[in-house]
C-alpha cells in the first residue's frame, strides 16, 4: 500500500472486505508498506485482485512471518491487527438525494463494499441496531434545510426538499423538522454510546452537535418552522449533550451559509496551491485505532472545501483526538472521540478530490483518482470496525 507499487489504493479495500466476508483471515500491517495489508492466500483473491486492477505480491510463509517478527520489534512503530469480520454498514441519506451528494457511498461503489441506505424511518425504528458502522454526511440536523436559505431558496430543488422533510416529519409524528431531526439525533447518539461507530463528513458534523446542544431551545427562524427563534438562545446552548464541540457561537442570520463558528471555512486564508493538512503519527503498539485511522501512503493530504471544510481548535473537546491538522491556519481537518462504548470521527469537507464542489457539480469520477490520500482516509474507518481493538495508551 505505499506510494510507488499500488496501482489502486481505494479498491484495495474493497479486496480486504471481499476477504472479510468470504471468512478469509487477514492483518492490517500498521506502519508497514503504506498500512498494507496481508491476506490468507487463496486463488479467488488473486482473481479478484486482477479483475479490479489492485496490485498485490504472493509471499512464502517463511517471508510473512519475517515481517510480522520486524513488525512485533519494540523497537518498531509498527503493529500487526487481526482483521476479524466485515462490518455491516449503513449510510444515512433521503431516497432522493441530490447528485452532488456523499463522497462515501462514491468510494464504497467504487472499491465495491456493500452497504445499506437508511434515513429517519429506520433510525427512529431502531434499525440501527442491525450495523457496526453509519456514515453521516451533507446533513442538517438542525431543521434549517442545510442554510441553503439565503441562495436557494427559490431554486426548485430547495422548494422540493423542504417540502418533502415536512411531509416526512408529519408522517413521523413531528409537527417540525427539527424536532423529528433531533429525535433522529438523539437515536444516532444512543447507538454510539451503545458500541456503535459513526463517520460523520461536510454539514453532518456540527450539525449534529448543534442539534444535541440546543435540545428543547428554538434555535431556527419563521422561515425554517414557522415561528420565531427564542430569544437569547446561545444562552441555553447545552455544550455537555454534545460529542466533539464546545464553547461554539451560533450564527443567528438565516441568510448566512453557516451553522456556527465551529467551522473554519471562513476564517481560510490559504490558497489552493498550498492547502494541505498533515497527518499526526502516532504509536501503532500503544494507540493502534488512531494509527488505523490515518493509515495512508502520504502524511500531507490535500485540503478540500465543504459547508464545513475545517474545525476551530478552540471550539473542540479536550479528550478528542486530533487525526488531521493545518498548522498555517490552526484548524483540525479530521477529528476522533469515543462517547459511552461506541467511537465516532469527523472529517471536514465534503469531497477530497472536489476542492469547492458547489451545487450542482457532476461527480467526481473515482477512475481519475484511484490512489487518492484524502478518499482514503475515509477508508480507513470502513476497515476500523473489523479490528480488534486495544485501549489507547496516549
Amino acid at each position: 500500500m505505499n506510494d510507488d507499487n499500488q496501482k489502486n489504493h481505494l479498491k484495495a479495500y474493497g479486496i480486504v472486505y471481499f476477504s472479510l466476508q468470504n471468512g478469509l483471515k487477514a492483518k492490517w500491517l500498521l506502519n508497514y508498506d503504506g498500512g498494507a495489508f496481508l491476506i490468507e492466500n487463496n486463488k479467488t483473491i488473486e482473481n479478484e485482485c486482477k479483475i479490479r486492477g489492485v496490485s498485490y505480491e504472493i509471499i512464502s510463509d517463511a517471508k510473512s512471518q519475517l515481517i510480522l517478527e520486524e513488525i512485533s520489534s519494540p523497537s518498531s512503530n509498527k503493529e500487526a491487527i487481526t482483521l476479524e469480520k466485515a462490518p455491516k454498514i449503513a449510510v444515512y441519506s433521503p431516497k432522493d438525494k441530490m447528485p452532488w451528494d456523499d463522497a462515501v457511498t462514491m468510494v464504497l461503489s467504487y472499491a465495491e463494499i456493500s452497504f445499506e441506505v437508511i434515513y429517519d424511518k429506520e433510525i427512529l425504528a431502531d434499525k440501527l441496531l442491525f450495523y457496526e458502522w453509519l456514515h453521516l454526511h451533507h446533513e442538517d440536523f438542525t431543521g434549517q434545510y442545510g442554510k441553503f436559505y439565503g441562495s436557494f431558496r427559490t431554486a426548485p430543488w430547495y422548494v422540493e426538499q423542504k417540502l418533502a422533510a415536512e411531509k416526512l416529519a408529519k408522517e413521523l409524528g413531528f409537527s417540525k423538522v427539527s424536532d423529528e431531526k433531533l429525535a433522529v439525533a438523539r437515536k444516532i447518539r444512543d447507538y454510539v454510546i451503545g458500541g456503535g461507530f459513526i463517520f460523520a463528513m461536510c454539514s453532518a458534523t456540527d450539525s449534529f452537535d448543534i442539534a444535541l446542544a440546543a435540545e428543547g431551545v428554538d434555535i431556527a427562524e419563521a422561515m425554517f418552522d414557522g415561528d420565531a427563534s427564542e430569544l437569547n438562545y446561545q444562552s441555553k446552548i447545552n455544550y455537555d449533550k454534545t460529542f466533539a464541540f464546545k464553547d461554539f457561537q451560533l450564527e443567528r442570520n438565516p441568510n448566512v451559509y453557516e451553522f456556527s463558528s465551529i467551522d473554519m471555512t471562513n476564517k481560510r486564508a490559504i490558497p489552493k496551491t498550498s492547502d494541505y493538512f498533515s497527518l499526526i503519527e502516532f504509536s501503532a503498539k500503544w494507540d493502534p485505532i488512531p494509527t488505523m485511522l490515518t493509515q495512508n501512503h502520504t502524511v500531507l493530504v490535500k485540503g478540500f472545501m465543504g459547508q464545513t471544510t475545517s474545525f476551530d481548535r478552540n471550539t473542540l473537546k479536550t479528550n478528542l483526538i486530533i487525526l488531521g491538522e493545518n498548522n498555517v491556519n490552526k484548524e483540525a481537518r479530521y477529528i476522533h472521540g469515543t462517547k459511552g462504548k461506541g467511537m465516532f470521527t469527523f472529517y471536514g469537507g465534503h469531497d477530497p478530490e472536489d476542492y469547492t464542489h458547489r451545487v450542482g457539480d457532476p461527480k467526481t469520477e473515482l477512475d481519475l483518482h484511484p490512489n487518492s490520500p484524502g478518499y482514503r482516509l475515509i477508508l480507513n474507518n470502513i476497515l476500523f470496525p473489523a479490528a480488534k481493538k486495544k485501549k489507547e495508551k496516549t
